[in-house]
């Protein structure tokens, strides 16, 4: 019965995921694409900081390349900058579920960014973009306000599926 309880929690973390991936992916127009919410790294932090023995470092390096499987970039770009907010999260964590929504969307707007800040800094220097413009941050602001909505579903999902 427990190994059942944990295969059936591993499928809600897996299918919350998914949906982020899907979200990811989804068509914007071009003026709206540097508004586009960072779905996968909003995912990643809300899971690392529920349920931080079973999402960490790992998950968020096979979460990372599996984005850059999708959006075609650099084998290991999103991996890494996962990674990082991972662990910043792992850090984090306890203090994270005392925050107020509203502290927790500041945090977020900050890992988000730095999430954001990496992957571009690694597209340079592997020449994947020449943008010089910093509206690529938009996203973060786009994901922190997003937070609290995001936060509120997926505590629900978790508590309704009982994962733990």
């Amino acid at each position: 019965m427990v190994i059942q309880q944990r295969a059936h929690s591993l499928w809600v973390i897996l299918l919350s995921f998914f949906v982020a991936y899907l979200l990811a992916i989804v068509p914007f127009p071009d003026w709206a694409m540097n508004y586009r919410p960072e779905w996968v790294p909003m995912v990643l932090i809300y899971w690392v900081m529920a349920l931080p023995y079973r999402v960490g470092i790992g998950s968020a390096w096979m979460a990372g390349l599996l984005l850059d499987i999708l959006e075609g970039s650099t084998l290991g770009l999103n991996a890494m900058s996962l990674v990082i907010v991972a662990y910043v999260t792992l850090s984090l964590h306890l203090r994270l579920r005392m925050f107020s929504y509203v502290q927790q969307a500041g945090l977020v707007l900050a890992l988000v960014g730095l999430n954001l800040m990496v992957t571009h800094w690694l597209q340079l220097m592997t020449n994947q973009t020449t943008a010089s413009s910093l509206m690529f941050l938009m996203a973060a602001l786009t994901s922190a306000v997003i937070w609290p909505s995001l936060f509120q579903l997926l505590r629900q999902v978790r508590r309704s599926f009982d994962v733990h």
